[in-house]
């Protein structure tokens, strides 16, 4: 049900689980590739068409969706990380390799803004997550400080019903222990088994520490589209 190479945290993959070096390899390569911003939409009409692939970051506000962003392509600035909650106001859409799209979503939550912003970015993201024919995983990220939270529940739901294929990644690792980590990762386990649509397998990650960050790489490139011969 895990997936990390936090070794130091004492949390593994179960051995049928672990990505195997090939698969990694080649999450590294896809994930060396160019990645270039296509778009910012703020409404639906400015979302660009789906043509690729696509894999949603999807959590609370603040939960480092920008940060996992950034790690996971060895940028330092590709998605802005921000303090502030509500600071990611649009679907930003990252093209990878041509090969995946990869979408960063506003938090839901507390945010820094106004009720009628946040209403209207979270309608267009509920419409997207419904509605998305390209949209191949959603990425929820969940602070591993905090486990599964109320503001969490209903988006899983909507994916539910939505049949639209999501995974759990709990974020902020190297600032929980090792005790600690295991009773939130056993908590998220039993939360996903009333979700049809929940993936079973959580991944743990840590976009300071770059932990996971490998294994993680490794399950979205089986994601993406094949390599186009030449």
């Amino acid at each position: 049900m895990i997936g990390t190479d936090a070794a130091a945290l004492s949390v593994v993959f179960p051995s049928s689980e672990a990505p195997d070096a090939e698969a990694e390899e080649a999450g590294r390569r896809l994930f060396a590739q160019a990645c270039d911003f296509v778009a910012g939409a703020a409404t639906d009409t400015a979302l660009p068409p789906g043509t690729l692939p696509e894999i949603a970051f999807a959590g609370r506000s603040n939960v480092g969706k920008s940060s996992l962003v950034n790690a996971l392509t060895g940028r330092t600035t590709l998605a802005r990380v921000s303090h502030t909650p509500g600071r990611t106001q649009q679907l930003n859409f990252f093209e990878l390799g041509a090969r995946l799209m990869l979408v960063d979503l506003p938090g839901y939550g507390f945010a820094d803004a106004s009720k009628a912003q946040i209403a209207r970015w979270t309608g267009l993201v509920k419409r997207y997550l419904k509605g998305r024919a390209s949209l191949r995983r959603v990425l929820m990220l969940i602070d591993a400080r905090h486990g599964v939270k109320e503001p969490d529940r209903p988006i899983m739901r909507l994916l539910d019903e939505a049949a639209v294929s999501y995974q759990i990644v709990l974020t902020k690792i190297d600032k929980v222990k090792p005790a600690e980590l295991q009773a939130r990762l056993a908590a998220a386990a039993a939360e996903l088994a009333d979700h049809v649509a929940a993936h079973p397998v959580i991944h743990l990650t840590s976009a300071h520490e770059a932990l996971g960050i490998a294994a993680l790489r490794a399950t979205l490139g089986a994601l993406a589209a094949p390599i186009q011969a030449r």
